[in-house]
């Protein structure tokens, strides 16, 4: 051995081992270390990282925490309107903080208050969840719920809806049990019948009985590659009851339902005279628990979402209020692509009323918006890397030819 010591050139400062015994070997300023101790040392980093983490949220005080009125604050650099619904996310996330935080001194155990939020599309569900998400202490991952079906059928298991929130951990069990979790889209797992059905439901009731036992608390086996269960595969064990779940849906034709519960009519002959148009485009303001299982939820996760809340459909004031002020606004982002061009993007006023009033007219909301001027600044952006002119003006006759070529004109003639 000794004699195979003096052949070698390079040994492992940490194992001892020679070039020959390993298959790689890293040399450094003093000494060596070979590809095995470098796997083990890239382990033992990670198990002292998420240690590190564990005790940093942990450490959490009541000083340290995140106010309401800052975390509504920050959502107000980045979204417009929606108040209320404001509000409500930045009240739950910091109560959610203060049940992590909270000392099992005494009996009183703070439930979570899971939330709802009901929206027409284009108002901001996503947007809210995704700022949010940057500004949190706490683990947070947006899911959705249309690939979700029964047990047994095509698609996916209700338990994959976790494993987003285990990855945005790195798999750290402890960290993803004190997540929260955006679950979009809900309204698509509504139930297809008016009444229980004795045939299978198997992405509508189906789903909502599976994400019972999710959303009010309990030991579930995750698969952490997401899909499919089965019995070959190694899951992992995670408890929700420390998990906060906020649920988003658009609940396309929830007016209606809402209208007759007013005893309002929102069509035909004989409306009431004192109900105003504008009073009836804002009926989601009076959404309650019972328009939501008339819509097709079962009532028992309806209680297991005890916060419902909602999103005002956007004004033409709010409209232009997103073309411009966010931090990440529409126009800014546009002037900074052409601006790495080296093109100076110059817009009149009358093109920002243009395009809002093409948002209104397709009804495509605040995601409209962006739409509208992808397919405007398309030819320019194509354009631009070779252009000798540095300034481009954008007009609203080049605004207007733009949208006349492209398959919008044709979208605003079939509504």
């Amino acid at each position: 051995m000794a004699k195979k010591k003096e052949n070698s050139t390079l040994y492992c400062s940490f194992c001892g081992r020679s070039d020959r015994e390993v298959e790689l070997m890293l040399p450094g300023m003093n000494g060596c270390i070979c590809n095995e101790c470098a796997e083990r040392a890239v382990e033992l980093s990670h198990e002292y990282l998420h240690q590190m983490a564990k005790a940093k949220l942990t450490d959490l005080d009541m000083d340290t925490l995140p106010k309401p009125e800052e975390i509504k604050a920050y959502l107000d650099q980045y979204v417009i309107g929606q108040e209320t619904a404001k509000r409500y996310l930045s009240v739950a996330v910091y109560n959610h903080y203060k049940r992590l935080n909270q000392s099992h001194d005494d009996d009183i155990d703070i439930e979570k208050s899971n939330i709802i939020i009901v929206g027409p599309t284009g108002t901001g569900k996503t947007l809210l969840a995704k700022t949010i998400a940057r500004m949190l202490k706490v683990p947070f991952a947006i899911v959705d719920a249309t690939v979700l079906t029964e047990a047994g059928y095509v698609g996916e298991d209700i338990e994959s809806l976790l494993t987003r929130l285990l990855a945005a951990c790195d798999y750290n069990v402890e960290e993803t049990e004190r997540g929260i979790v955006f679950i979009d889209e809900i309204d698509k797992i509504a139930r297809k019948g008016d009444n229980p059905s004795i045939t299978r439901d198997v992405s509508g009731e189906g789903v909502q009985q599976g994400l019972l036992k999710l959303l009010e608390g309990s030991v579930v086996n995750v698969p952490p590659q997401g899909g499919r269960k089965h019995p070959e595969q190694k899951m992992i064990a995670v408890d929700t009851k420390n998990i906060l779940f906020i649920c988003g849906g658009a609940f396309e034709g929830i007016e209606r339902k809402i209208a007759q519960r007013l005893n309002t009519q929102v069509v035909g002959f004989g409306v009431e005279s004192h109900v105003s148009k504008s009073d009836r485009d804002k009926l989601l303001h009076f959404v309650a628990p019972q328009d939501l299982r008339s819509y097709g939820l079962i009532p028992e996760i309806i209680g297991r979402l005890p916060i419902l809340t909602n999103l005002e459909p956007l004004d033409r004031d709010a409209l232009m209020r997103i073309l411009t002020e966010p931090k990440n606004a529409i126009v800014r982002q546009y002037k900074k692509l052409l601006e790495m061009d080296g093109v100076e993007l110059v817009i009149d006023d009358d093109v920002l009323g243009y395009i809002v009033d093409k948002s209104i007219e397709y009804k495509l909301g605040a995601r409209g918006l962006r739409s509208l001027f992808e397919t405007i600044m398309i030819d320019v952006m194509y354009m631009a890397p070779g252009m000798t002119e540095k300034r481009f003006v954008l007009t609203r006759e080049f605004a207007q030819q733009q949208l006349e070529k492209s398959n919008f004109d044709i979208l605003g003639k079939s509504l």
